[in-house]
């Protein structure tokens, strides 16, 4: 038998990666996760280099806060995904490609509370891949999966409390309190 070449093995991944991408499992699902965060850096950095506004100061403040625990958490998740035996996505290619979150250019041209309402979405957008891919670990009996996401999913509803706050509302205000594929 034939070893496979370096190039042979990375489509044979990519190819993977495609299937597991269209099949409910709790290693696609996390990888999308690990692809949002990705996009939710860059947003975040937007945030903080272009708002303006009297409260511009405590904002890049926060946001900074809220970079600084990204980046923490897409190095623990892609270590995560390593440790269950998964192949995160590692080129911005393929992150990008299998974000949810989208990206906008005139994104940095918004008010502070536009942007911070954006931000908001992103969290509970972001949400609901974490509820999924909870029940899928749950299923496939991956507690340590489980528990980070269950973790993650706390940090998320702090920072949409704390970022709702901001905008004088309680954590839920204007955000969906179900999500209509939750039926499975």
């Amino acid at each position: 038998m034939s070893e496979l070449t370096i190039d042979e093995q990375y489509a044979a991944e990519l190819k993977q990666s495609d299937i597991d991408h269209h099949v409910p499992t709790a290693g696609a699902m996390t990888n999308h996760i690990l692809s949002n965060l990705m996009v939710a850096y860059v947003k975040l950095t937007q945030v903080k280099w272009y708002v303006k506004g009297p409260q511009s100061l405590a904002l890049r403040t926060a946001y900074q806060r809220l970079l600084d625990q990204n980046v923490r958490q897409f190095a623990e998740l892609g270590e995560l995904l390593l440790d269950e035996n998964q192949k995160p996505s590692s080129t911005t290619a393929e992150l990008t490609k299998y974000s949810m979150l989208e990206e906008n250019g005139a994104f940095k041209y918004q008010s502070a509370d536009e942007l911070v309402a954006a931000t908001i979405k992103d969290f509970d957008t972001e949400n609901l891949f974490v509820d999924r891919a909870i029940k899928l670990a749950e299923k496939e009996t991956r507690p340590a999966l489980a528990a980070w996401l269950v973790a993650y999913r706390g940090s998320n509803n702090r920072n949409i409390r704390e970022l709702q706050a901001y905008l004088g509302n309680d954590a839920r205000t204007s955000l969906e309190e179900e999500d209509e594929d939750d039926n499975d």
